[in-house]
């Protein structure tokens, strides 16, 4: 299998760092080999719901294992306390990216944000990216986005989960960007309200591309990923 070189904090230098591949296919025996299918070509491994409900933190263990970051997209909404908990636990787990609603309010992601730094800390790991997830890209009404935005920005996150809409405003906030609802030209949108190219989410400034369905459930998955992988090559220049 294919394996990322480690780090001990996110970098997006490449057109392999910058994407991110969601495997919600099933157990961990699943999002390993379809991982080994495409990880020439995808640097970050998602862990969302589906995947930790399987498998729980043996999912972040096993994909740092194989040296891949591991982005746990867990978008923690809770009162303060509980989140500042969970995300403890999770930056102890060595996770390179966490996710929270900013919906939850001020105090929460401040908590969430706190609570990552400590649990890496803890583990004598570099801080997580800490990302604020401001409207998912399954909604077409984008207009709490500012006001989520400033949310994130005033709780000390490092960025933001955001579609490419988005991005300009992202960006001119000092924010690193996560965005999901990627699609290459002509792939159906699936149940996203909010998409983009590979080309323009990253000529508008997207740190981080979230390339799911396209990819895992492709005719031939590797074909697709190494696709998506020069498209975003060439729109970096390389």
């Amino acid at each position: 299998m294919t394996a990322a070189p480690s780090a001990a904090r996110p970098t997006a230098d490449t057109a392999r760092d910058r994407l991110v591949l969601p495997l919600d296919v099933g157990d961990l025996a699943a999002a390993e080999a379809m991982m080994a299918m495409v990880g020439e070509w995808f640097g970050v491994a998602k862990v969302g719901m589906e995947l930790y409900a399987e498998a729980g933190p043996a999912a972040f263990a096993r994909f740092k294992d194989l040296g891949y970051r591991v982005f746990a997209d867990l978008k923690l909404h809770d009162i303060p306390n509980t989140v500042r908990r969970a995300a403890r636990a999770h930056g102890r787990h060595g996770v390179d990216f966490l996710n929270f609603h900013t919906a939850g309010g001020l105090d929460m992601m401040r908590a969430a944000v706190d609570g990552l730094r400590e649990g890496a800390a803890d583990a004598g790991l570099a801080p997580p990216v800490a990302l604020g997830v401001t409207v998912l890209t399954s909604d077409p009404d984008a207009s709490a986005f500012p006001a989520r935005l400033q949310v994130a920005v005033d709780a000390g996150c490092d960025g933001v989960v955001c579609s490419a809409l988005e991005l300009r405003a992202a960006r001119g906030a000092g924010m690193t960007a996560m965005v999901p609802g990627i699609r290459p030209a002509g792939a159906a949108a699936d149940d996203q309200a909010r998409v983009a190219t590979p080309t323009t989410a990253i000529a508008d400034g997207a740190t981080w591309l979230v390339i799911g369905r396209p990819v895992t459930a492709a005719a031939d998955p590797a074909a697709a990923a190494a696709a998506i992988h020069t498209e975003v090559a060439t729109a970096l220049g390389g």
